[in-house]
């Protein structure tokens, strides 16, 4: 088992090629899943600022294989050339996989540092996989891992006290964009009604506004309000409602992009000013809408540039629990790839014991002294493998657990990877029962 990431996030990207990298990246995971496919597992992390996909394959032999599979399926959903794909997309490796995700997820990989929402897309991420059978057992080990991260740096940190998100921050340049700074006198229009739209709508709460009116193209504008609050827009009436706003936010990342001259069409000559804030990657409005007479356009870019810097005492605690987290998946995660063998191992060993305690009982029959004979090797066998079961864990915490695996192959022609034979019982029904309590013999353990 070998996972994998390839990442393209805001530090090393424009958020226009990113926001071209997500399209369709909801199907990337299922499509990279064919048969025939290096990929035994797959689960897809989009956010406003980054597109990431983890893998599990078979072995270090198949990442190169796993990686041409997934830039092409991006290339071919993106309609993207696929050497710019390629070069966009970081690939992790080993560590690095877990490293960056949980740094992701505890908000130090963020736009605005320590912000919190990026845990909750973090745990929607896996549950999405798992619906569509995608995720595989280590990714979801890995993503569950990420997200009990993050709340350790929540509880353990300053990281993220201030409640700073990218929405918060949008709305603070919102703010400081208008003459009237009172949020209970606007009337605000919401694009979406996603997470994020929630997100957004519970912040505008928190800052006493109450007039808000949410649009949805897919026509959920309804159900959503009817239990966060706010008035739905329809097609008909929203025209009125962007005319009658003094901010509007987008969210919805919809295939509807709204252009200048449709803001334009709603707004009389003198109307007043509007704030448009547009946090959906691939853009809610067009970015001409800036230059209508006016309008104020507040994009991801904006928030990026705008977003203050937490605490480096912080930040440096959050990153020191990240490491340890980890280490310890990794360790983990190693000390699981020689499970199979370790059982291989004794499935093997008992073999062999099963096969001479019969000759024992076919000879002495169920008498004391073939008790005894099989009370002694079924001893014997334990401390035998104590050894090698010990060393199998030292070596996997080393990172040197194919070394095991291609020592019981030579040594003992065990092949791991084909599947084992079940193990035989330890006393079938015609052979001696073996003294099972506490005695002057100790009790009978079996390996």
């Amino acid at each position: 088992m070998v996972l994998l990431s390839l990442v393209a996030t805001h530090s090393d990207l424009d958020l226009e090629t990113v926001a071209r990298l997500s399209a369709g990246s909801s199907q990337v995971a299922s499509s990279v899943l064919k048969d025939g496919s290096p990929i035994s597992g797959a689960v897809v992390l989009a956010t406003c600022n980054r597109v990431e996909i983890y893998c599990e394959t078979g072995s270090e032999a198949d990442i190169d294989a796993a990686r041409t599979a997934v830039i092409s399926e991006i290339s071919d959903r993106s309609g993207l050339d696929e050497n710019l794909v390629a070069r966009s997309f970081t690939t992790n490796t080993g560590p690095e996989v877990s490293r960056h995700l949980f740094a992701v997820g505890a908000g130090l990989d963020s736009a605005v540092v320590g912000e919190r929402e990026i845990a909750g897309q973090v745990r929607r991420a896996l549950n999405e996989a798992q619906q569509e059978g995608t995720a595989s057992g280590a990714l979801v080990r890995l993503f569950q891992t990420a997200s009990r991260t993050a709340k350790d740096v929540g509880a353990q940190t300053a990281l993220g006290g201030r409640g700073l998100s990218i929405v918060s921050v949008a709305l603070d340049l919102a703010t400081d964009l208008s003459e009237d700074r009172d949020w209970a006198s606007k009337n605000v229009v919401v694009f979406g009604t996603g997470a994020y739209a929630g997100a957004t709508m519970a912040l505008l709460r928190e800052r006493g506004c109450t007039s808000i009116s949410v649009y949805s193209s897919s026509g959920r504008a309804r159900t959503f309000t009817e239990t966060r609050g706010g008035f739905p827009l329809t097609e008909e009436t929203l025209g009125a409602a962007v005319a009658a706003a003094d901010v509007v936010i987008g969210c919805s990342g919809s295939d509807r992009q709204i252009s200048a001259a449709e803001v334009a069409a709603d707004r009389e000559a003198d109307a007043k000013p509007l704030t448009i804030i547009d946090l959906a990657l691939t853009h809610d409005f067009d970015p001409a809408v800036g230059e209508l007479d006016g309008v104020e356009l507040i994009t991801l870019e904006s928030v990026r540039l705008a977003a203050p810097e937490e605490q480096a005492e912080s930040v440096n605690q959050a990153a020191k629990i990240v490491d340890h987290a980890a280490r310890a998946f990794e360790e983990s995660q190693q000390a699981r790839s020689v499970d199979a063998a370790i059982v291989a191992l004794r499935r093997h060993t008992m073999a062999v014991l099963e096969t001479e305690l019969e000759k024992v009982r076919n000879q002495h029959g169920c008498t004391g002294p073939a008790q005894e004979v099989e009370f002694a090797m079924r001893r014997m066998v334990k401390q035998l493998l104590h050894l090698p079961t010990v060393r199998a864990r030292e070596l996997a915490a080393n990172g040197q657990q194919d070394q095991y695996i291609a020592a019981l192959d030579a040594l003992y022609g065990i092949s791991v990877a084909e599947p084992a034979a079940a193990p035989a019982s330890a006393a079938s029904d015609d052979s001696c029962p073996v003294d099972h309590t506490a005695g002057s013999r100790g009790q009978a353990a079996t390996a």
